[in-house]
């Protein structure tokens, strides 16, 4: 079990391979939504990994580990997220913000009530692997409440989101760093 939301399973896709220098172990990791092992929609590739002698471990993940794993927190709901008000009025975001570049949340409302954002990805988020990096793909929409004094909540509008990020991965002073960047 990752987390509450998925499990792994980490068998042998093969027997060990035991040489002079080292032993080659494959495992086939899948990751699956916790308590509900189903097939993957998708197919494993095999890969090698370049000879590089002068390591004493190797570990290599495929694009395979990386879709199932998002296969599964989808299935899961963990990329849908609700950003309450607490958080919106840290940052101070209410609805005359909205208002500023939207006129027709200006026109209903005109008192600056606090927002509530509801996210949610509509499709499984699709994970690329690069030669120095990997790429996700995330589609989504974005629901905008306004909290009313009553603590009820009116929707003022939903827009659609399509993010393109890349993320490459890098040692320094012996800690992995990663840098994230936006592509569309």
């Amino acid at each position: 079990q990752i987390d509450d939301l998925a499990e792994v399973d980490y068998s042998l896709s093969s027997l060990p391979a035991v040489f002079r220098p080292f032993i080659d172990l494959d495992l086939k990791g899948v990751v699956f939504p916790a308590g509900n092992y189903t097939d993957s929609p998708y197919v494993p590739a095999s890969f090698t990994i370049p000879d590089q002698s002068d390591s004493m471990l190797h570990l290599a993940f495929s694009e395979y580990f990386f879709q199932t794993s998002s296969f599964a927190y989808y299935t899961a709901g963990a990329f849908n997220m609700t950003i309450a008000e607490e958080t919106c009025s840290y940052f101070n975001i209410n609805t005359e913000i909205f208002g500023s570049i939207i006129p027709e949340v200006a026109k209903y409302s005109v008192t600056p009530y606090p927002v509530m954002l509801k996210l949610m990805a509509t499709e499984i988020p699709v994970i690329s692997l690069e030669q120095d990096s990997f790429t996700v793909e995330i589609q989504g929409s974005m629901e905008v409440l306004a909290v009313l004094p009553d603590s009820t909540t009116q929707s003022l509008f939903t827009m659609n989101i399509a993010a393109n990020t890349s993320i490459s991965l890098n040692i320094f002073d012996q800690k992995l760093m990663g840098s994230l960047c936006l592509n569309r």
